[in-house]
């Protein structure tokens, strides 16, 4: 660009029509319900057992204590 040149446009490609929305696929009820179904026993089979750190019987192996001291002792 020069002082006596007019401004020049910056380029721009040319516009490409849009792609064709794909063709939507039939969804089969059963199989729709059999994962919903599975994804809700799977939910359910879940519960609290990862938070459980002991089995029914508690703890059965020794306890870790230790007694307090005192300073200087």
């Amino acid at each position: 660009m020069g002082i006596f040149s007019p401004p020049s446009l910056p380029y721009a490609p040319p516009m490409l029509p849009a792609p064709p929305s794909p063709v939507p696929t039939p969804v089969d009820k059963a199989a729709e319900e059999a994962a919903a179904r599975t994804r809700a026993q799977l939910a359910a089979a879940g519960g609290f057992g990862g938070t459980l750190l002991t089995g029914g019987q508690g703890v059965t192996g020794p306890a870790l204590v230790q007694r307090k001291t005192l300073l200087g002792e």
